[in-house]
């Protein structure tokens, strides 16, 4: 794994395990939404932030941890990854973390809650769209990113 793509559902706890991912393969970590997002929650324009993905898919070696629902552009990174990442979290343990961070917006809680129905299918498309040689990895609870982690850990 030399360029890994974190996606999942706002909560599901991209940036913790991208942290910690980079960590075990000695790999740099960007978070996107601190590229994504103003202070006042303004995106960035759409053809601004393919660009930007652009620049960041250049570097050998990453982890991109984001997953910026009905504003993002999947295709960049994923085109660039070995690696596929999705935290497919229940809606309870991703609101319960949401509502802690409370700095979110009605969009955010609608993507949230219906992350499920109308995201994930879009974002299932895309992987196998432009990532169809990529390992695919679906993490479907807390215990399930542990052993992934631990998985990673250098031996």
């Amino acid at each position: 794994m030399r360029r890994v793509v974190v996606l999942g559902r706002g909560g599901s706890g991209k940036s913790t395990f991208a942290r910690r991912l980079g960590a075990a393969l000695d790999l740099p970590v960007v978070e996107l939404d601190t590229l994504f997002w103003a202070p006042d929650l303004t995106p960035l324009p759409p053809e601004r932030w393919f660009e930007v993905q652009q620049d960041l898919v250049l570097e050998p070696r990453w982890v991109l941890d984001g997953d910026l629902g009905p504003y993002d552009a999947l295709e960049p990174r994923l085109r660039a990854a070995d690696t596929v990442v999705l935290l497919d979290f229940p809606l309870w343990r991703c609101a319960g973390r949401a509502l802690r961070r409370s700095r979110e917006n009605l969009a955010f809680w609608r993507w949230l809650v219906t992350y499920r129905r109308r995201a994930l299918p879009v974002v299932e498309a895309a992987i196998e769209r432009h990532a169809p040689r990529a390992r695919r990895y679906r993490i479907t609870n807390p215990r399930a990113a542990e052993e992934f982690l631990a998985a990673q850990a250098p031996t």
